[in-house]
């Protein structure tokens, strides 16, 4: 198999974003990844598109022909990657593999999510799709829900507190004030996460990541090509996939995602490295207990420790392990379909550093870490700055 490197990347702006139709979104962040890697869209091969729901979302189905349509690509393939909110991070794993084959040199992969053209409510019941509609949503159960159930669990058998789960979301909203495509600019502190309206207890309104519009798209290459650019290449070192099951009532524990033990040990076996390696990762905090599990499962701290590594700073810029250097899906938003791609233009911007204000110093390897559901999927990816 060939080694494969990121050549470009490209994303929208973050938010409510009323203005933008999906089309004109997608067109943004392919554009842009385009102009980024310095090649003409006549060179693209092929093309995968993370979206979770567009048919509920916007009553649109058949996106993948539509994009290479209004993009001006077909006759390419194009296809559409679901798998929840671990859509973009799937889509790019094809994209890798499609070009370490051989089968393409060119691939664009991108994620996509026009969530706030429907009332809250039924963006709340779009999002319930992804779990167990005849064990978990039948009986009134929420993703909210769900994960408070596992806060608990964690809370309980290693004394995670309330205050840790509101320091991942001062830190990411911190980093997100930094980020020009995140959706929230606004500082918070923890009594503002604490004494936020409930949702479902022990997490609040603050301790969950938000609706969110927004695209992202980077373009993928077999890295003999991207040694011969001018832009630094950003190797692809490890990829990793698992599955578990899609309710939490058939899990052995509530306090950690097989899949995502399962993804990262793939990826860092394929890599060659420890996490002990990793510079900067973004993960999946699409609550902030989400974070804690995270960092724990994928070895950068002790199953039980997260909370305490979160207390002492040690996953803030400047610390042992940065954590979502983009303002996470707390504080970039959390566009369900374009988060994996959004995650992975975060690490390329860090490891060429590209981050601005929120650089990691010396970065040179970074982890995505991108999940479905209530951890049905999850995709984990490896990234290594190039000479």
């Amino acid at each position: 198999m060939r080694d494969v490197a990121i050549i470009g990347v490209g994303i929208t702006k973050f938010g409510e974003l009323w203005d933008l139709s999906f089309r004109q979104m997608i067109i943004e962040a392919g554009a842009r990844a385009l102009e980024d890697a310095g090649i003409d869209g006549k060179q693209i091969d092929a093309m995968y598109v993370g979206n979770m729901s567009s048919g509920q979302f916007i009553c649109q189905e058949h996106i993948a022909s539509l994009i290479a349509d209004h993009a001006g690509l077909a006759p390419i393939p194009a296809t559409r990657v679901e798998a929840a909110c671990a859509s973009g991070g799937l889509a790019l794993r094809q994209a890798v593999i499609s070009v370490a084959s051989g089968v393409h040199d060119y691939v664009v992969a991108a994620g996509i999510e026009k969530m706030t053209d429907v009332l809250s409510e039924q963006a709340t019941g779009a999002l319930a799709t992804a779990a167990d509609q005849e064990w978990e949503v039948s009986a009134g159960a929420t993703f909210p829900g769900l994960y408070a159930l596992m806060a608990r669990r964690h809370m309980y058998e290693f004394g995670t507190t309330e205050e840790q789960m509101a320091m991942v979301a001062v830190k990411n909203h911190n980093n997100a004030c930094m980020n020009p495509c995140a959706q929230y600019h606004m500082r918070i502190t923890v009594d503002n996460v604490l004494r936020s309206p409930p949702v479902v207890l022990p997490l609040k309104l603050l301790d969950c990541s938000p609706i969110t519009d927004g695209a992202a798209c980077v373009i993928v290459a077999p890295a003999e090509k991207a040694r011969k650019m001018d832009r630094v290449p950003v190797h692809v070192i490890g990829t990793g996939q698992a599955s578990d099951t899609i309710s939490l009532h058939s899990r052995p524990s509530l306090t950690g995602l097989r899949a995502t033990t399962e993804a990262a040990r793939m990826a860092y076996k394929m890599a060659r490295i420890g996490p002990e390696d990793v510079d900067v990762a973004e993960v999946h905090d699409c609550f902030t207990i989400a974070e804690i599990m995270a960092i724990e499962d994928l070895g950068f701290c002790k199953k039980g420790e997260g909370g305490k590594l979160t207390e002492e700073g040690q996953t803030e810029i400047g610390g042992k392990i940065p954590i979502n250097t983009s303002g996470g899906l707390k504080g970039k938003g959390h566009p369900v379909g374009a988060t994996g791609i959004a995650q992975v233009v975060e690490i390329v911007q860090q490891l060429r550093g590209e981050a601005g204000k929120r650089q990691v110093k010396g970065a040179e390897i970074g982890l995505t870490h991108n999940v479905g559901g209530t951890g049905g999927t999850a995709v984990v990816h490896i990234f290594k700055r190039g000479d």
